[in-house]
């Protein structure tokens, strides 16, 4: 197990445990092609925990994420949804636009 502290809070807030972290090497306008570090197992507010580590970084890498596929599907399944909005202020609000991708899970 690795512990990559970061200069920064994490900003992206849709890294998750069990996303698969990769790293590239900077070289000049560009990087080389990410190398897998491994899957994170533990996320703080300025370091993440990977476990298995295939790769380790260096301090001057570029650290990335990618979503795991068996735990992130690419939309909704099934024959309908539900949806409910609030809305906790006392002040007026308008919704311009609403929309989702779903696919049939089955016919």
């Amino acid at each position: 197990m690795i512990k990559i502290n970061l200069e920064n809070n994490i900003q992206n807030s849709s890294l998750q445990v069990k996303d698969i972290a990769y790293y590239v090497t900077l070289s000049g306008k560009f990087g080389n092609d990410p190398i897998k570090i491994g899957e994170i197992t533990q996320i703080g507010p300025d370091y993440i925990k990977i476990e298995n580590v295939a790769s380790t970084p260096s301090s001057n890498d570029f650290i990335m994420f990618s979503k795991n596929k068996s735990v992130n599907n690419s939309s909704l399944l099934g024959y309908y949804a539900e949806v409910k909005l609030t809305n906790d202020s006392d002040k007026k609000a308008e919704l311009f636009a609403l929309g989702s991708e779903v696919s049939e899970s089955s016919k």
